[in-house]
């Protein structure tokens, strides 16, 4: 698998990794159970997303001092522009997310610890899914073909399928849990087991940790090989990839705010799979540029969110639903 980066800047990336989220426990275990404010998720939201764009100029610096700027420019444009994808990308997820503390009845005070768990278990995984992707691709070019057309099918499906309600009382995963897993009917605080009756058994809590573990598996089929569509550099594709996933659990509290407003980002992401897998069907006969790809991407997303605002439900004022 060949990379630009050099050994000391993957060593920095996984140290970073695990620097950060050992502070991010350490502040978790400080603040205990509590609800999440839009403030402050919105501040993590800004921390993490300043820490990847200085990642990306520490990358850019390195790529530059061995293969000067033009090559530094085209490398740090990929990983913005993967990093954007999976972050617009990761939206999707999150309003499931959103969906399964719903079903469940989860207090917002337990959310974080159950998405700080789901986040190191995607890092985990996607960590793996990339390695093994790369390597893949590396032997076997035509993979490609088949990651574009598998986006381009996904694309559809998402659009046909936004503003749908997911069946989640109908989710095969929920039933097979249910089946090997007994669980009592209320909360433990944040743990996962508890006794009755002299049985240990489950709480809610783990079934939503293994259901949000299951919802990034399928997640990271889709959003993995859009990547690679940029770029096939395994430490762009990673590294992009785990620093949009780092910040995923302040952008939950974040979105989850103003969830309704954004009715339509559905459609905007459908768009950007279906650009992205017809990218990579076309990889050699058209090179679209990098910046072209990101302008797509940015384009797509800003005309989504802008019309999801202006066509979003009004919720009925308070005087208004006296009065009526």
């Amino acid at each position: 698998m060949d990379t630009i980066a050099p050994a000391w800047l993957w060593a920095f990336f996984v140290a970073s990794v695990i620097v950060a989220l050992f502070v991010d426990f350490v502040v978790l275990k400080k603040q205990g159970a509590h609800e999440v404010r839009v403030k402050e998720a919105l501040n993590w939201s800004l921390v993490w997303v300043a820490l990847s764009f200085a990642f990306n100029g520490l990358f850019w610096w390195a790529v530059a001092q061995d293969h000067g700027t033009a090559v530094a420019n085209t490398r740090a444009m990929e990983f913005l522009t993967g990093y954007l994808i999976e972050k617009s990308l990761a939206v999707d997820n999150i309003f499931v997310f959103l969906m399964i503390f719903t079903y469940f009845a989860v207090p917002p005070a337990y959310q974080k610890r159950v998405l700080m768990i789901g986040i190191i278990g995607a890092i985990v995984l996607r960590t793996g899914m990339i390695l093994v992707g790369s390597w893949l691709i590396a032997h076997f070019h035509w993979i490609l073909y088949l990651f574009g057309a598998f986006l381009v099918l996904t694309g559809v499906k998402m659009w046909w399928a936004a503003g749908q309600e997911p069946d989640l009382q109908g989710n095969p995963a929920l039933k097979l849990l249910k089946r090997v897993m007994p669980v009592s009917q209320g909360f433990d605080g944040e743990r996962f087991f508890t006794v009755q009756r002299g049985r240990r058994i489950a709480t809610p809590l783990l079934m939503v940790v293994a259901l949000v573990g299951i919802t990034d598996v399928i997640f990271a089929v889709d959003s993995i090989p859009a990547i690679f569509a940029i770029t096939t550099d395994p430490f762009i594709v990673l590294t992009s990839n785990i620093f949009a996933i780092l910040g995923l659990r302040a952008m939950y509290f974040l979105l989850a705010a103003v969830a309704t407003k954004f009715h339509l980002l559905s459609y905007g992401l459908a768009v950007i799979l279906v650009f992205i897998g017809t990218k990579m069907l076309l990889i050699d006969v058209v090179k679209i540029p990098v910046l072209v790809s990101l302008g797509v991407v940015v384009a797509v997303l800003a005309v989504t969110m802008v019309w999801s605002v202006r066509t979003a439900p009004r919720i009925p004022s308070r005087s208004s639903v006296e009065r009526g």
